[in-house]
């Protein structure tokens, strides 16, 4: 005979279990591998969804990923329609964030902007850098003051694809972008392998991504411990999606195996 008392603590226990704590995570609907994306079935994939993830097994909480798109994804967590936001960073939105107070978590990631340009041009320096191709959307700080003085020409793309096409064709001296991200797209999602490469003789900027909210600063503080506590799974993982790959480095942008090459035959220079 069954116990009633055992049927009823097992029907207790499962509301407790259905009512883990969840919350929403907005995240770009857009193509950035390798640090996110949206896969052909809608889902967000990615170094940031296995980040994000891993956190929330640890924190026996569950995050739901909701894809928006950039220019919306700001005012969807400022209207209390997301929980999260990621990416995101103190330094963006100024003005549409006044007045508002956001948490961030420690930066997830670091990452550079800059300009790819071909091999043979690399460090010739920015007197030879006169038509510079940018996605919409972008602005490229850095070289504000030469554009506006006419001194370098802004050639709008549509997109990655479109600006990769626009250096290689020469029709522009140079393409701006996330400069892991581009890499990633010539390397690996193209036939235009090492075609274009991250110029570090050039002006560039470096930033981190972060995971914001409005409404639960607690969430952030234990996003960070598990940052703290976590440093080789978050290293394996940056690893794995080579998001960092050799950006704090002099081999700044460089791919692994160049580096490696590098390496050896400076090791054998010295025998």
């Amino acid at each position: 005979m069954k116990s009633p008392f055992r049927h009823c603590l097992f029907a207790c226990l499962i509301p407790v279990a259905a009512h883990a704590e969840t919350y929403v995570v907005g995240v770009e609907k857009a193509d950035f591998e390798p640090y996110f994306f949206i896969d052909g079935k809608g889902e967000y994939q990615g170094f940031a969804r296995e980040l994000l993830d891993a956190f929330a097994r640890d924190a026996g909480i569950e995050l739901r990923y909701r894809p928006v798109e950039p220019a919306s994804l700001l005012g969807e967590l400022l209207d209390g329609r997301v929980d999260l936001k990621y990416p995101d960073s103190p330094a963006w939105a100024g003005e549409a964030k006044a007045g508002r107070s956001l948490s961030y978590s420690a930066a997830t990631v670091d990452f550079i902007d800059g300009v790819l340009v071909a091999p043979l041009q690399q460090g010739k320096g920015i007197q030879h850098l006169k038509r510079l191709a940018v996605v919409d959307g972008w602005t490229p700080e850095q070289y504000r003051e030469p554009i506006a003085s006419g001194h370098l020409t802004q050639v709008n793309t549509g997109d990655l694809r479109d600006m990769i096409r626009t250096t290689l064709k020469r029709q522009a001296d140079g393409g701006y972008y996330n400069v892991e991200v581009a890499i990633h797209t010539l390397n690996y999602r193209s036939s235009s392998t090492n075609a274009l490469v991250f110029d570090a003789g050039l002006p560039y900027s470096r930033g981190s991504y972060h995971l914001s909210t409005v409404r639960h600063p607690q969430l952030i503080e234990r996003f960070d411990r598990f940052l703290q506590e976590h440093p080789l799974e978050v290293a394996m993982l940056k690893s794995r999606y080579r998001v960092e790959e050799n950006i704090n480095s002099e081999f700044v942008g460089l791919e692994q195996w160049k580096v490696d090459h590098i390496k050896r035959q400076r090791a054998k220079a010295e025998r």
